[in-house]
């Protein structure tokens, strides 16, 4: 054999290696602007890879709150939003940012605070009794302050509770932070927030300073349909925005409804904390389950 002949062969091999992977399609990039609480309680981290290894895909995720999410997908800066602020996701659709909302999942709000408990709140019989106890003993309170779902949620309760909180008189907090950062926040200052559930679960070994005191240890025991906390997802409108990855966020949204995502989202959290962080509710999950 020439002596030439193994290198040549050599980088023959080389070179079609490389022609192979050139080949290899590069991964499709989903930008998903999502509320806080996705991230914070680890559900992402859990399930998006699954979608990704599947459609070659890669998603960027943006958490911020509920009202930031959506001003990215109403600027086209998002090709999918996952938020949970069903009024704002209803308008966001009717005013033709969002091609349409799909029920994803729910969990829950609850009320947690120091365990001394100053205000009073434990044993009372809804969440605006419980702010309002709060606020008669002027208790410290972080408030997310962030526009997110959380946010838009703890504002309903004070107008139903007929007060308007003013961080001028000392212990209200409006911090503009997501969910994780004020629960760390409330358990450094022996102070009351609002929180859902799943994140609050999530973070609860790192938060010494907090226990739920309005809402229950579980879904089932949270006394106030107010708390209920739906999430949607929302293909943003293509029209409107040159780069919409449209096909791309309607497989996106195909997926993440799915039956076996679902269950997926149903199972995360029940091997730790003996309850899901959040509990599925797409139309495939709900005729499957009836």
């Amino acid at each position: 054999m020439p002596r030439r002949l193994p290198r040549l062969l050599s980088l023959l091999a080389v070179s079609a290696a490389a022609l192979g992977s050139c080949s290899l399609a590069e991964p499709a990039v989903l930008r998903l602007a999502t509320t806080t609480s996705t991230a914070d309680s680890g559900l992402l981290d859990a399930i998006l890879p699954g979608f990704e290894e599947t459609h070659n895909a890669r998603v960027d995720v943006v958490a911020v709150g509920t009202g930031q999410a959506l001003e990215l997908g109403q600027n086209g800066d998002a090709d999918v939003i996952l938020v949970h602020a069903r009024s704002r996701e209803d308008a966001f659709v009717a005013d033709e940012y969002g091609l349409a909302r799909y029920d994803v999942m729910y969990n829950d709000f609850i009320v947690v605070g120091p365990p001394d408990d100053p205000a009073g709140i434990q044993g009372v019989a809804s969440a605006a009794e419980a702010f309002t106890a709060i606020a008669e003993a002027q208790a410290p309170f972080a408030s997310r302050g962030d526009d997110s779902g959380t946010h838009t949620k703890e504002q309903v309760i004070w107008q139903l509770a007929a007060i308007e909180p003013d961080p001028d008189q000392g212990w209200y907090f409006s911090l503009g932070q997501g969910m994780g950062e004020t629960l760390q926040f409330a358990s450094e200052r022996g102070a009351y927030t609002l929180a859902d559930r799943g994140t609050y679960l999530f973070l609860r070994d790192n938060l010494p300073g907090l226990v739920t005191l309005f809402g229950g240890d579980s879904i089932n025991e949270n006394r106030d349909p107010v708390l209920h906390n739906p999430y949607g997802v929302i293909p943003v409108n293509p029209i409107l925005h040159d780069g919409i990855q449209a096909d791309l966020a309607r497989q996106f949204v195909e997926w993440l409804t799915s039956l076996e995502t679902q269950e997926k989202i149903g199972a995360y959290g029940v091997d730790v904390f003996g309850q899901p962080l959040f509990y599925p509710d797409s139309e495939a999950y709900r005729q499957a389950h009836p």
